[in-house]
């Protein structure tokens, strides 16, 4: 069986059967000096318009999936494909150098950033030792270290999100996890240089936001952003993750509902069929989005930028209270 077929998700399955029909056609074309190019355009055609039939249509779940499909563009493959001279750096010079975290220095169109990103690793002993992009209280403070020290420098942020979430085992607790990444929002929220933040897979609560405090914060258009996963939402509510597509409806996890809660600012589109089809020019998107944001905020001083950022905070949630008769007299 080829590589995408035992990687493709469900829905994909009709993509699937056409881009091996394809490819079948290319190869005996190839061998048998047969001219088969109008038959291969004409499927390539066919492949394009149901790409963009399935695309368009996926429900809320079948987005968790493509965030967390197999192939997706991870954080290692982004900084590969869009920064320049990059250079890692390393440690929370406190505890260890926590791996599901990446670090590091580099430019982007010509802008100095901090790059900081999850890891989810990309074999099984580094998706292992990245705890699957789950970071530890480590992790976050070597993010919240490297932030401070772009800040002294004047060098602004960029931040790739993609984490089921914060690692929540017993050792992450004792170290102080829920108040190491209170102290990333704090600290994330009063820097003074253009922080803009991508989630480009999966965003999973606060070990999201513990990165994700940001000017500008963009969404890859087949990514999701949520306070828990749909199986841990179902958990709760109905005892079981068999219940995980309705949970995956009502949490409202999906781009275009986070865009119009305000939460988001940007949906950044994906190519046809998703980023794990095309991650080059997903790539090339992200850049653009990324450079026309930091243009946008260079322009600012630095106590504009933090008063931008907590102005956009401000304005998310908000709601009106209003008396309901019963109760107009007490």
């Amino acid at each position: 069986m080829a590589q995408s077929q035992r990687n493709s998700l469900d829905f994909e399955t009709p993509i699937i059967e056409l881009e091996a029909k394809i490819e079948e056609l290319r190869n005996f074309s190839m061998t048998t000096q047969v001219d088969l190019s109008d038959q291969i355009e004409k499927l390539i055609e066919r492949c394009n318009e149901k790409k963009k039939a399935i695309f368009s249509k996926l429900t809320p779940w079948q987005r968790v999936l493509t965030a967390r499909h197999p192939r997706r563009p991870l954080t290692s493959d982004y900084v590969q494909f869009m920064i320049d001279d990059f250079v890692e750096i390393y440690g929370d010079r406190s505890f260890r150098d926590d791996p599901s975290i990446l670090t590091g220095f580099g430019k982007i169109g010509g802008h100095r950033v901090l790059v900081v990103g999850h890891r989810k690793g990309k074999d099984t002993a580094e998706k292992l030792a990245c705890y699957f992009g789950c970071s530890h209280p480590e992790g976050y403070r070597k993010a919240l270290l490297k932030m401070k020290l772009a800040e002294k420098f004047d060098v602004p942020i960029v931040t790739l999100i993609n984490t089921p979430g914060a690692y929540p085992g017993l050792g992450a607790e004792e170290r102080g996890q829920a108040f190491v990444i209170a102290k990333n929002l704090m600290e994330m929220a009063r820097l003074r240089v253009p922080v803009v933040c991508a989630v480009i897979g999966e965003g999973g609560s606060g070990g999201a936001l513990g990165i994700g405090v940001g000017n500008r914060i963009l969404m890859l258009e087949h990514s999701y952003y949520s306070v828990i996963s749909p199986e841990g939402c179902a958990a709760i509510l109905w005892k079981s993750s068999d219940f995980r597509e309705r949970a995956a409806e009502i949490l409202k996890l999906t781009a275009e509902d986070l865009r119009g809660f305000g939460i988001v600012d940007e949906i950044v589109p994906e190519p046809l069929g998703g980023a794990h089809r095309e991650p080059l020019r997903a790539a090339g998107a992200l850049k653009e989005a990324f450079v026309r944001n930091l243009r946008e905020l260079s322009k600012m001083t630095g106590e504009e930028l933090i008063e931008d950022r907590y102005s956009k905070l401000k304005r998310m949630g908000v709601y009106r209270e209003q008396a309901t008769p019963e109760l107009a007299h007490v």
